[in-house]
This record gives C-alpha cells, sequence and structure tokens, in this order.
C-alpha cells in the first residue's frame, strides 16, 4: 500500500471508531525486533520511543541458547530501572520436562506470568499441568517456516490444540506468520479471540515470504486487525515485531507511530 492508501485507511479505521468509546489497545515491543543491537542500545530505543510494555525474546534468553539465569537477573534489572515492564517470556519450543521448568523458572525471575512459545501431544498437557499450577500462562505461538510445515500454521491448528487443555494455555498469534502462511489474519484473530493472550503485530511483503514490511504496508490487514482487537476489546499486550537485518530504528520508530495512531 503507497503512503497515501495508507493515510486514508489510518483515517477511515479512525472515524470508524470514534464515537465507540473503545479502550486504547496496549502497544508495547518484541524485544526480537531489537536482535541486531546490545541489550543496553534496545533499552535506549525503547525509553527513547517511551514504550513501557515488552516481551522477552531475544535469542539469547530462548531456551535453545540454554541461556544462564544470571541473564535474566540482570535483564530484569536494567529494565526496570529505565521503567520497563516485561509482560511476557518468549522461550521458544518447549520440547522436554527440563524445557518446561526452565521455562517457568525463567518467568519468575523475569516477573512474568507469561510465556509464549510451542509444544505438541503429550508436553502441552505437560505445560498446561505445570503452568496451572505455577500460576502462569502459555500462548501457542504460530509460524511460518519456508519450506517446511510446523504444527501451527492456521487458526484451526491452534484451536485443535487448544481443544485439548485447560484456559491456562491460549495463543500468542503472530498475524504477519499468518499472512505469510496465505491466512487471512482478521479471520485468524476473530477464531482465536476466546483464548487470545498476546498478539505479535507485524506485516509482511507477500503470502508465502517473510519480508517484513511497515504496518499497513504489506498483506496481514493491520488497520482490520487492530479493529477488530479494539472491538474485542482485547487487554493483553499488543506487541510490535520487525523481523530484519541491518539497521531497524526508523522503521521501527514508523511502527510504533502507525501502531498508536490504530490504537
Amino acid at each position: 500500500m503507497h503512503a497515501a492508501g495508507l493515510g486514508l485507511g489510518l483515517a477511515t479505521v479512525s472515524r470508524g471508531l470514534l464515537g465507540k468509546d473503545r479502550a486504547k489497545l496496549n502497544i508495547g515491543v518484541s524485544a526480537y525486533s531489537y536482535h541486531n543491537l546490545s541489550f543496553e542500545e534496545m533499552v535506549e530505543q525503547l525509553t527513547a520511543l517511551q514504550i513501557k510494555e515488552i516481551e522477552m525474546s531475544r535469542g539469547e534468553f530462548m531456551l535453545m541458547n540454554r541461556p544462564d539465569e544470571r541473564l535474566f537477573r540482570l535483564a530484569r534489572m536494567k529494565l526496570e530501572k529505565a521503567g520497563i515492564r516485561c509482560a511476557s517470556y518468549y522461550s521458544a519450543t518447549i520440547k522436554e520436562e527440563d524445557d518446561l521448568y526452565r521455562a517457568m523458572r525463567f518467568a519468575k525471575i523475569l516477573g512474568v506470568k507469561h510465556v509464549t512459545g510451542d509444544a505438541t501431544g503429550n508436553m502441552l498437557s505437560q505445560i498446561d499441568h505445570g503452568f496451572t499450577q505455577a500460576g502462569l500462562t502459555f500462548g501457542i505461538h504460530n509460524h511460518y517456516f519456508q519450506g517446511e510445515k510446523f504444527a501451527y500454521e492456521t487458526p484451526g491448528d491452534v484451536l485443535k490444540a487448544l481443544a485439548t487443555v485447560s484456559k491456562t494455555v491460549g495463543s500468542t498469534a503472530d498475524v504477519g506468520h499468518f499472512a505469510s502462511c496465505g491466512y487471512d489474519p482478521v479471520d485468524a484473530i476473530r477464531k482465536l479471540a476466546a483464548r487470545l493472550q498476546l498478539v505479535h503485530l507485524k506485516d509482511v511483503e507477500a503470502a508465502q515470504g517473510e519480508i517484513n514490511v511497515l504496518l499497513g504496508n504489506g498483506v496481514a490487514r493491520i488497520p482490520e486487525v487492530m479493529e477488530e482487537l479494539r472491538r474485542q476489546a482485547f487487554r493483553g499486550l499488543v506487541a510490535i515485531e520487525y523481523e530484519k537485518e541491518g539497521s531497524v530504528q526508523d522503521d521501527i520508530r514508523r511502527d510504533v507511530e502507525i501502531a498508536r495512531n490504530l490504537a
């Protein structure tokens, strides 16, 4: 979508929401967006943008990289000093019991009540039991992987899994990945509404691809996604995620402006 078209779309959505007295959405950032920067540089960028909530999703914190507890303690200290709250921890795939225990432990150290990741079969049942006992929630993250089939690509894939577990387990819906897989993100958000815990706000250039673009410039129907979230009175974190190599600071700043206008 060209800039003029995006502006018209934003204005149309804004007019449609005026007078409906809907609370604003909670806009934050997925920390993975700043994976090219040091942790300290990321905090500086977040502070400059006045971002108050994030999901901790940097690679060095994910389970497969065997992070040390001290990393989480230091991160929490630095975030709290900057006035930034960690709302969720992105663990990535939980494959075995040790992963489960570490994910819960890391969540506790960060001070979060929510973890995003994925698991299948009996492991998902163990997550349900363990997280329920610990007073945590777990959001299944849908994903697109070029050239391979992932367990959770469609809203139906996620809903099928959720039918086997308690409401401790819900959905962390990545609207960009739904679009990459060729599914309508608005329809996905609508179908997952009852179990929606967190949203990754991302736009992509085209289906069957992973090229990220500014919000509203791709095929993820971002203005309509935000309108649907407003209609649902969604109270969870809407975390902007921008996956790109190289400098991303200007693009993320623009994404934050767009998301706040739509919120």
